[in-house]
Protein backbone atom coordinates (compact mmCIF):
# COMPACT_ATOMS: atom_id res chain seq x y z
CA UNK A 1 0.00 0.00 0.00
CA UNK A 2 1.40 3.13 -1.17
CA UNK A 3 1.52 6.42 1.42
CA UNK A 4 0.68 9.31 -0.96
CA UNK A 5 -1.36 12.40 0.71
CA UNK A 6 -1.31 16.02 0.02
CA UNK A 7 -0.48 19.24 2.16
CA UNK A 8 -2.76 21.34 2.89
CA UNK A 9 -2.62 25.26 3.38
CA UNK A 10 1.17 24.66 3.24
CA UNK A 11 1.79 22.91 6.01
CA UNK A 12 2.64 18.96 6.27
CA UNK A 13 0.22 16.58 5.59
CA UNK A 14 -0.76 13.85 8.54
CA UNK A 15 1.08 11.48 6.62
CA UNK A 16 4.45 13.21 6.52
CA UNK A 17 4.19 14.18 10.08
CA UNK A 18 3.46 10.64 10.61
CA UNK A 19 6.15 9.68 9.10
CA UNK A 20 8.29 11.91 10.83
CA UNK A 21 7.63 10.78 14.11
CA UNK A 22 8.26 7.32 13.03
CA UNK A 23 11.11 7.21 11.32
CA UNK A 24 13.50 10.24 12.71
CA UNK A 25 14.94 8.32 14.74
CA UNK A 26 16.31 5.69 11.96
CA UNK A 27 17.23 8.54 9.49
CA UNK A 28 19.44 10.14 12.11
CA UNK A 29 21.03 6.81 12.59
CA UNK A 30 22.01 6.43 9.08
CA UNK A 31 23.49 9.62 8.62
CA UNK A 32 25.17 9.40 11.73
CA UNK A 33 26.71 6.23 10.82
CA UNK A 34 27.90 7.62 7.63
CA UNK A 35 28.90 10.87 8.51
CA UNK A 36 30.02 10.40 11.97
CA UNK A 37 28.74 13.46 12.82
CA UNK A 38 25.99 14.69 15.30
CA UNK A 39 25.97 18.06 13.76
CA UNK A 40 25.83 16.49 10.27
CA UNK A 41 23.83 13.81 10.93
CA UNK A 42 21.05 16.56 12.20
CA UNK A 43 21.45 18.24 9.00
CA UNK A 44 20.68 15.39 6.78
CA UNK A 45 17.60 14.49 9.03
CA UNK A 46 16.66 18.35 8.41
CA UNK A 47 16.98 18.14 4.60
CA UNK A 48 15.63 14.36 4.51
CA UNK A 49 12.18 15.41 5.59
CA UNK A 50 12.24 19.33 3.95
CA UNK A 51 13.08 17.71 0.33
CA UNK A 52 9.80 15.38 0.87
CA UNK A 53 8.04 18.54 2.40
CA UNK A 54 8.89 20.41 -1.06
CA UNK A 55 7.78 17.69 -3.13
CA UNK A 56 4.79 17.09 -1.17
CA UNK A 57 3.29 20.42 -2.21
CA UNK A 58 3.41 19.71 -5.45
CA UNK A 59 2.74 16.30 -6.36
CA UNK A 60 1.74 14.76 -2.78
CA UNK A 61 4.31 12.45 -1.10
CA UNK A 62 4.95 9.03 -2.45
CA UNK A 63 7.20 6.45 0.13
CA UNK A 64 6.30 3.60 -1.90
CA UNK A 65 5.11 0.38 -0.16
CA UNK A 66 8.52 0.69 2.36
CA UNK A 67 9.22 3.76 3.96
CA UNK A 68 11.89 2.55 6.00
CA UNK A 69 13.94 1.70 3.09
CA UNK A 70 13.04 4.71 1.39
CA UNK A 71 13.92 6.83 3.79
CA UNK A 72 16.48 5.16 4.74
CA UNK A 73 18.26 5.55 1.18
CA UNK A 74 17.20 9.24 0.90
CA UNK A 75 18.93 9.37 4.31
CA UNK A 76 22.67 7.74 2.98
CA UNK A 77 22.05 9.29 -0.05
CA UNK A 78 22.08 12.71 1.58
CA UNK A 79 24.69 12.39 3.75
CA UNK A 80 27.45 10.69 1.31
CA UNK A 81 26.60 14.53 -0.48
CA UNK A 82 27.71 15.92 3.12
CA UNK A 83 30.81 13.44 2.82
CA UNK A 84 31.21 14.91 -0.41
CA UNK A 85 31.20 18.45 0.67
CA UNK A 86 33.31 17.80 3.69
CA UNK A 87 35.58 16.48 1.51
CA UNK A 88 36.29 19.21 -0.79
CA UNK A 89 36.82 21.88 2.48
CA UNK A 90 38.92 19.36 4.03
CA UNK A 91 41.50 19.02 0.80
CA UNK A 92 41.97 23.01 1.88
CA UNK A 93 41.47 22.79 5.50
CA UNK A 94 42.80 19.75 7.36
CA UNK A 95 41.61 18.00 10.69
CA UNK A 96 43.77 18.15 13.63
CA UNK A 97 42.90 16.52 16.52
CA UNK A 98 45.53 16.95 19.69
CA UNK A 99 47.00 14.02 21.21
CA UNK A 100 45.46 12.34 24.21
CA UNK A 101 46.90 11.53 27.04
CA UNK A 102 44.32 8.79 28.48
CA UNK A 103 44.97 4.91 28.85
CA UNK A 104 43.72 3.62 25.38
CA UNK A 105 44.28 6.81 24.00
CA UNK A 106 46.22 5.49 21.30
CA UNK A 107 43.81 3.02 20.24
CA UNK A 108 40.79 5.56 20.53
CA UNK A 109 43.02 8.08 18.07
CA UNK A 110 43.45 4.88 16.02
CA UNK A 111 40.24 3.99 15.58
CA UNK A 112 39.16 7.59 15.26
CA UNK A 113 41.42 8.32 12.57
CA UNK A 114 40.36 5.11 10.38
CA UNK A 115 36.72 6.67 10.50
CA UNK A 116 37.93 9.45 9.29
CA UNK A 117 39.80 7.73 6.18
CA UNK A 118 37.30 5.23 5.32
CA UNK A 119 34.48 8.43 5.06
CA UNK A 120 37.08 10.46 3.20
CA UNK A 121 37.52 7.02 0.79
CA UNK A 122 33.84 6.27 0.84
CA UNK A 123 32.93 9.98 -0.97
CA UNK A 124 35.00 9.23 -3.57
CA UNK A 125 33.18 6.57 -4.64
CA UNK A 126 30.34 6.91 -7.33
CA UNK A 127 27.25 8.23 -5.31
CA UNK A 128 25.48 4.55 -6.24
CA UNK A 129 28.70 2.90 -4.89
CA UNK A 130 28.66 4.98 -2.03
CA UNK A 131 24.57 4.60 -0.90
CA UNK A 132 25.47 0.55 -1.40
CA UNK A 133 28.08 0.20 0.78
CA UNK A 134 26.44 2.47 3.57
CA UNK A 135 23.30 0.26 3.49
CA UNK A 136 25.42 -2.80 3.87
CA UNK A 137 28.03 -2.01 6.25
CA UNK A 138 26.50 0.96 8.32
CA UNK A 139 22.85 -0.11 7.95
CA UNK A 140 23.30 -3.85 7.86
CA UNK A 141 20.99 -4.56 5.01
CA UNK A 142 21.63 -7.63 3.09
CA UNK A 143 22.16 -7.66 -0.80
CA UNK A 144 18.74 -8.42 -1.65
CA UNK A 145 17.48 -6.04 0.31
CA UNK A 146 19.52 -3.06 -0.78
CA UNK A 147 18.64 -4.56 -4.60
CA UNK A 148 14.65 -4.14 -3.55
CA UNK A 149 15.36 -0.93 -2.00
CA UNK A 150 17.27 0.83 -5.02
CA UNK A 151 15.08 -1.51 -7.44
CA UNK A 152 17.80 -3.63 -9.50
CA UNK A 153 19.08 -7.17 -8.76
CA UNK A 154 20.86 -8.42 -6.02
CA UNK A 155 23.89 -9.65 -8.45
CA UNK A 156 24.39 -6.61 -9.51
CA UNK A 157 24.85 -5.35 -5.90
CA UNK A 158 27.32 -7.74 -4.97
CA UNK A 159 29.24 -6.63 -7.77
CA UNK A 160 29.04 -2.87 -7.07
CA UNK A 161 29.87 -3.79 -3.40
CA UNK A 162 33.14 -6.10 -4.92
CA UNK A 163 34.20 -3.25 -6.69
CA UNK A 164 33.84 -0.62 -3.78
CA UNK A 165 35.42 -2.92 -1.80
CA UNK A 166 38.51 -2.80 -4.04
CA UNK A 167 38.51 0.50 -4.25
CA UNK A 168 38.28 1.60 -0.56
CA UNK A 169 41.27 -0.80 -0.05
CA UNK A 170 43.60 0.62 -2.66
CA UNK A 171 42.34 3.84 -1.41
CA UNK A 172 42.90 3.24 2.39
CA UNK A 173 46.13 1.53 1.64
CA UNK A 174 47.55 4.63 -0.72
CA UNK A 175 46.87 6.74 2.12
CA UNK A 176 49.06 4.61 4.61
CA UNK A 177 48.63 2.62 7.68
Amino acid sequence: MQRTEQVTNGTPSRALAAAFEEHHRRVFRAAFRVTGSIDDAEDVLQTVFLNMMKRETSAGVDLGDDPKSYLCRAAVNAAVDVLRSRKRKTAIEPEVEPPQETPGADAEVTRRELRRRLRAALSGLSPRAACIVALRFFEGYGNAEIATILGTSASSIAVTLHRARQRLKAELHEVGP
